[in-house]
């Protein structure tokens, strides 16, 4: 049977156009309709082809290693949006007393309102002592923060000094209890009566609310005052800060080997069955997470098997495997801290001086995702604000197969809540 010759050219060039399409295929040179690679951003291709994003930014090349959809952070500078108070050289009026408890998320607000205190009064602040968690345990201000440099920041807003006069210390103090976030209607109405009748106090903070949102507030000296004290007043001592800037340069050290992003987890178990977590009737409270939630969560939001986590636990227990069997890069303080500070910081029975690392670690890493509530999950956003650091991530139930990290971005961050947003702009 005779073959018709334009029946072969045909199918010659029909062959050769699935060859070219089947190469097209194998290269990936199709490209979504709209839009070039280079045209895709954060919101248009999800987390499931991150590696397709174009990074032509320094602040998005970490987002775009760890394949997760994360906002930009602040890209400039970040500055106070107020001025150091006006010098207060005016003779000491009496003095103002009180002691740091509970740790040093506690400690940062009970700071504050015995500065703004002081500073309204004119009063004389004498350093606090520090009373740990045990009966009796107590340890001087100098001996966990830097003292020098606190004297130094607050030198022309409050008068600082270390000890009361002996003329003084043989006098009973009036105590009075201070709620947090102290008011100036509070200071006016019910703390300066007392001071003038009795000009030494001695100041109990009452911690009724954790929130650290903005508040509206017409003295502008006082609200200077708080954000400088708040933000700038506290530091640990330069040998600590070294403890925890070592188990950071560790932590980065190690994730640079796969995505090059450290997530702090504020994840503590033991919380978990206690009042911060526990209503009266037994139901867990909003924002407590077991570890095998977080672990979901993570998983759903993008973040790869690769990332390195760092625990707020100290030791590491049972239920903290299904972390490690999902990020094996995950490290509580005893596998990062250096052995020779670790009789110091892990065995020494007081808790604070471990605490402070976990603030300190949690203010600076890429990500930081409170899993427990209450105030150290805002102190750790109030100095990732001032930082420009805002990538911090709510844990939330996730139903569908898959979500993005931006989703959950703190309100303190996505509405701009923090009091932080105050002081820093």
């Amino acid at each position: 049977m005779a073959v018709d010759p334009r029946h072969v050219v045909a199918g010659f060039l029909t062959l050769s156009m699935f060859v070219m399409l089947g190469n097209m295929i194998k290269h990936d040179h199709f490209t979504p309709v709209g839009a070039g690679q280079e045209e895709l951003g954060l919101e248009a291709t999800g987390i499931e082809s991150n590696e397709i994003k174009i990074a032509d930014t320094t602040e998005m090349t970490k987002v775009n290693k760890a394949g997760v959809d994360l906002p930009k952070e602040t890209a400039e500078e970040i500055r106070p949006c107020w001025s150091k108070p006006r010098s207060n050289v005016q003779e000491s009026k009496g003095f103002v007393t009180f002691s740091l408890t509970m740790g040093p998320e506690y400690h940062i607000s009970q700071i504050t309102d015995a500065v703004v205190i002081a500073r309204y009064l004119g009063a004389t602040l004498v350093l606090p002592e520090i009373r740990g968690n045990e009966l009796g345990k107590r340890r001087k201000f100098e001996d966990m923060y830097d003292v020098d440099k606190f004297m130094t920041i607050l030198d022309g807003v409050v008068k600082v000094v270390h000890s009361l006069p002996n003329a003084v210390s043989s006098k009973k103090p009036a105590v009075v209890r201070v709620p947090n976030r102290v008011t100036e209607e509070f200071i006016t109405g019910t703390i300066e009566p007392i001071f003038q009748r009795n000009n030494y106090l001695r100041l109990a903070t009452i911690f009724s609310s954790v929130s650290l949102k903005q508040k509206e507030s017409g003295n502008k000296d006082l609200d200077s005052t708080a954000c400088l004290a708040m933000f700038s007043g506290l530091q640990l001592k330069p040998e600590f800060s070294a403890v925890a800037k070592h188990m950071l340069d560790k932590l980065k050290e190690i994730s640079e080997k796969s995505d090059g992003m450290v997530i702090a987890i504020d994840l503590q178990t033991e919380l978990l069955e206690k009042k911060i977590c526990k209503t009266n009737g037994g139901a867990r409270r909003r924002g407590c997470y077991y570890p095998q939630e977080v672990v979901h969560f993570l998983k759903k939001v993008g973040f790869s098997a690769d990332t390195t986590i760092y625990l707020t636990e100290t030791w590491w227990h049972k239920s903290l495997d299904t972390l490690k069997e999902a990020f094996p890069n995950t490290y509580t303080k005893d596998d990062i801290m250096p052995a020779a500070n670790k009789g110091e910081f892990l065995k020494s029975g007081d808790s604070y001086l471990a605490r402070a690392l976990d603030l300190k670690i949690c203010s600076e890493s890429d990500v930081f995702v409170p899993a427990i509530p209450g105030l150290f999950y805002g102190h750790v956003a109030g100095k990732r604000i001032a930082a420009g650091l805002t990538n911090i991530i709510v844990p939330a139930p996730v139903s569908s197969s898959s979500a993005l990290a931006s989703e959950f971005v703190s309100t303190y961050v996505s509405k701009k809540s923090h009091l932080a947003y105050s002081c820093y702009c």
